[in-house]
């Protein structure tokens, strides 16, 4: 055991403790700290645990907390990073906030960045790696989504050892060739019938010969049961499938996996495959079915998904947004909302947002013209660019309230018509709002 190596340790502890006990908060900052002391710490404080990475554009956060759940049943607590901290740093303050194993092996269930997988794999060698989807999202940052693949294949080829359970619906998983062993998740719940992608959606060329991917089945966006009309390339055999829908609300989903009834307590398609992700990796380690479906009814919203915060009066969902795909798929949930709703919008322009905001007008706001919306607050650093694209998508001038600061945001949610409130913001955009409901005592413990 190194002394640099506990040096490094001792002290991301220490600015843990202080930051918690004194200033309520530091996700990142111990691992930062630690780091610096020690680049390889990371080697030393995972060494006793069998490793689950989870790593995609969407579904990264909700995917690890069900995995996490799921494990639990059969296996007891494990490690995990539930503040979405996901980069390098943030990985090694979880690491940091670990109880001591006592030589015992234990599993730790890790959402990773997509970008910081290859710096983490230098130090961590995974057992099993999770891919959930890619989408366009924080172009400045990721680029287009083959160079976010081979971002995510290039942290991986660092543990070939590792197995990939991978989205098959997602043609670019079945794209390029690996060391390592593949198994997939998808969907089969209905019956082929030949159709094509949206005209706007990304990733439906096919790799092998660049003739446009057909379907036999669509999900969203470019999931589905593809075929390429003019090569071989299709999607590959499912080891663990969906095989049924049950009663999707705005709320809860019902879903049969493998000849087995699930029900999770969020809505949205893209959230059943979050389940269906999670669940794979339950069978992959054999946990049984009715500890899976115990795990998936644990009605306790994650970080920013469809968390209801009750302000004033008003019934409030917080939903994270980032990209095209992710908001469509939000802006359909909501569709499924039996009660008349307000909206409030927050869009922030950070390095952790993508500081390109362009992607908002591939976004499918004007489907919320169809529900009746008395009113709209737009806020956060970009509110003037989030209030000119919903004008544009037919949302009347004298709706919107554009507000200049989060606190006036938290003052007028109480004066809303309605008893339910939408709320869609970007990353940082919910970490603010919720330090500000956190200190006005609205919110308990909001702010990790």
């Amino acid at each position: 055991m190194k002394i640099r190596h506990l040096f490094a340790a001792s002290a991301g502890k220490f600015s843990r403790w202080i930051l918690q006990t004194f200033f309520k908060g530091g996700s990142s900052y111990p691992g930062k700290l630690a780091l610096k002391l020690d680049p390889k710490i990371l080697d030393y404080l995972a060494k006793d645990y069998q490793v689950i990475v989870v790593t995609g554009t969407n579904g990264k956060t909700l995917t690890t907390a069900l995995i996490v759940k799921i494990l639990e049943q059969e296996f007891g607590p494990v490690l995990t990073n539930p503040t979405g901290s996901n980069m390098i740093q943030g990985i090694v303050s979880t690491f940091l906030d670990a109880p001591k194993n006592k030589g015992q092996k234990k599993f730790a269930v890790l959402e990773i960045d997509e970008a910081s997988l290859t710096k983490v794999t230098d130090f961590i060698q995974p057992e099993l790696f999770v891919f959930t989807n890619i989408f366009r999202d924080q172009m400045d940052r990721y680029g287009e989504i083959y160079s976010t693949y081979q971002m995510i294949l290039d942290g991986v080829k660092k543990a070939p050892q590792a197995t990939i359970l991978a989205n098959g619906d997602s043609p670019i998983f079945n794209s390029v060739a690996t060391i390592n062993p593949r198994v997939y998740y998808g969907f089969n719940h209905q019956a082929d019938v030949e159709q094509m992608a949206h005209y706007n959606t990304d990733g439906i060329l096919c790799p092998n010969c660049q003739h446009i991917l057909h379907y036999k089945m669509i999900t969203y966006a470019n999931l589905g049961k593809y075929y390429c009309p003019n090569c071989d390339f299709k999607r590959p055999e499912l080891t663990y499938q969906l095989t049924a829908l049950g009663e999707m609300t705005n709320t809860s989903s019902a879903f049969t996996i493998d000849g087995n009834d699930y029900q999770i307590e969020v809505g949205g398609m893209y959230n059943i495959y979050n389940a269906l992700a999670a669940t794979a990796v339950g069978e992959y380690y054999h946990v049984a079915p009715e500890k899976m479906k115990a795990a998936l009814a644990y009605d306790e919203k994650v970080f920013g998904r469809q968390e209801v915060i009750q302000i004033g009066d008003k019934k409030c969902t917080l939903v994270l947004v980032k990209n095209p795909v992710g908001l469509n798929q939000v802006i359909e949930m909501i569709d499924l909302a039996p009660y008349d709703f307000s909206l409030v919008c927050l869009l922030n322009a950070n390095y952790a947002d993508g500081v390109d905001v362009s992607w908002i007008w591939d976004g499918e706001y004007e489907n919320l013209t169809k529900h009746t919306i008395p009113q709209v607050i737009t806020g956060g650093e970009r509110r003037k660019d989030m209030t000119f694209r919903l004008k544009v998508a037919g949302i009347a001038e004298d709706k919107i309230q554009e507000l200049a600061t989060f606190d006036q945001v938290i003052a007028q949610i109480p004066q809303l018509e309605t008893e339910h409130v939408y709320i869609l913001a970007t990353y940082t955009a919910v970490l603010q709002l919720r330090k500000k409901l956190t200190e006005q005592g609205i919110l308990k413990g909001g702010q990790k």
